[in-house]
């Protein structure tokens, strides 16, 4: 009797540990750990394996694997206002310019008032993106992109913006590299604001961000050095309609996965979904008032200017097959600090 209960003793501890390896395994398989299951994980999981398995009718080579990302609202906070205006608000790019210091939209975003900077207008937000990307060496933008981005924090975390990406998002973007996809950051956002920061952030490099550009002029210092100047010319209007032109510029390949989150967004899921094979389109949903914000005005949230998910759009999505990324019920976890 002794002798099996030596035993029965034995074998239940060899269930447990094997059970706690088995656990263990699964969670360092898990590709999205922060991705509660449902449809939104599922779907990813699903186009990762159809487009990398070469015995699946939709099997994508490795060069036209290609994942792009919005980058405000989609992979990290962007209210009450956007980050880069946020960075005008207190850069010395307009500041240095006293001239505007009266003259609208510049007089609100040198106020500070932060409800009154998230009413400004789309054609008001690429006003201040031009007097932001105009008559500086590109050099000492970056530098100046470099010294804010390290020391500003976000009024309600109190944290850098940098620490305020969803980790879900970062997961995902690792998911899709580690499987032979490049990962794009196509943002309404300055370019060139972005790139400083997205390597370290994203892991992506600068050539593998596509943004709101502006013109430069080439010229020589006193030494004879060239350098590059901003000048007050809009190349490309990274948002709406101007997403997938900027992707048929600079990456030369339709997406086979986009993530989104808003109306800007909007074209560039429908030219992703367009195409032939494997394709996926996903909008986040901003629904988690506790964890993050809510806001829409699409299934009934407050509206704004601010990231916009309309009704219209989400009804698009539902018709067309799209993927809406619920961050209340599909993220276990927002930030890596949670």
């Amino acid at each position: 009797m002794k002798l099996f209960d030596t035993f029965r003793g034995r074998a239940t501890f060899a269930f447990f540990v094997l059970l706690f390896l088995c656990l263990r395994a699964q969670a360092q398989t898990d590709p999205l750990p922060s991705w509660n299951d449902g449809p939104a994980k599922q779907a990813i999981i699903e186009l990762v394996k159809t487009t990398t398995d070469r015995a699946s009718r939709k099997f994508v080579p490795p060069e036209a694997r290609i994942a792009t990302f919005d980058q405000d609202g989609t992979t990290w906070v962007e209210h009450p206002i956007y980050t880069q205006v946020v960075f005008g608000e207190g850069s010395a790019l307009v500041k240095a310019k006293p001239d505007l210091k009266n003259v609208e939209p510049f007089k609100t975003v040198l106020s500070g008032d932060r409800e009154a900077m998230a009413k400004l207008s789309t054609k008001d937000l690429l006003k201040i993106l031009a007097a932001m990307l105009t008559g500086m060496p590109v050099e000492e933008f970056n530098t100046e992109v470099t010294k804010w981005i390290a020391a500003a924090k976000h009024p309600r975390w109190d944290r850098p913006y940098t620490e305020l990406t969803y980790e879900p998002m970062l997961e995902a973007m690792r998911y899709l590299r580690e499987n032979g996809y490049k990962t794009y950051i196509v943002t309404g956002g300055g370019q060139d604001f972005v790139r400083v920061y997205a390597g370290r952030v994203y892991d992506i490099p600068p050539e593998q961000v596509v943004g709101t550009a502006g013109g430069t002029k080439y010229s020589y210092d006193k030494s004879g050095k060239p350098f590059w100047t901003k000048e007050p010319k809009l190349l490309l209007n990274d948002n709406g309609a101007g997403k997938p032109e900027g992707i048929h510029m600079m990456i030369g390949r339709r997406p086979a996965i986009a993530f989104g989150n808003s109306t800007g967004d909007r074209q560039m899921l429908e030219y992703t979904k367009a195409g032939d094979g494997a394709r996926l389109a996903l909008l986040v949903l901003h629904d988690d008032a506790v964890r993050e914000y809510a806001y829409g005005p699409a299934q009934g949230f407050p509206p704004t200017k601010i990231g916009t998910f309309t009704q219209a759009l989400y009804d698009e999505a539902k018709k067309d097959g799209w993927t809406i990324i619920s961050m209340k019920n599909d993220w276990k976890r927002i930030f890596a600090f949670e």
